[in-house]
């Protein structure tokens, strides 16, 4: 089996020495998306902007790739403050709808470039 790296100009270009994603036989695993608008390459600001910046970012990769957002099996949510969790989980249910994925969801020090969210997800064919 081959692995085909996944890289769009619509998500932020990875900020160290990794990929977007990779397509390893009908599966898709993402790397982290932080809430960074690809165009600018700053994060907006607030939890909200963030988290609807990193699910456009998931979104696009998922495209580029050839997938849905229903094929997303599992998700984790890295998020600063767990204060937040209320207005991320909004965003993240209006995002998926019926097809919720299995999620884990983790309070973190800190994450690049001062982000507020960060989120990976694993998608089957």
């Amino acid at each position: 089996m081959s692995n085909t790296i996944i890289n769009t100009d619509k998500a932020p270009a990875a900020i160290g020495p990794y990929v977007q994603a990779i397509k390893a036989g009908n599966m898709l695993f993402s790397s982290g998306q932080l809430g960074i608008d690809p165009a600018t390459g700053e994060l907006p600001e607030g939890i909200e902007a963030q988290t609807r910046q990193s699910l456009a970012n998931i979104d696009a990769i998922l495209m580029e790739a050839g997938y849905w957002r229903t094929e997303v099996v599992k998700t984790t949510v890295f998020i600063k403050n767990m204060a937040d969790f209320g207005k991320v989980n909004e965003i993240y249910a209006e995002f998926f709808g019926d097809a919720k994925p299995a999620r884990s969801c983790v309070e973190v020090a800190a994450l690049p470039k001062g982000g507020l969210i960060e989120i990976e997800f694993t998608a089957v064919k």
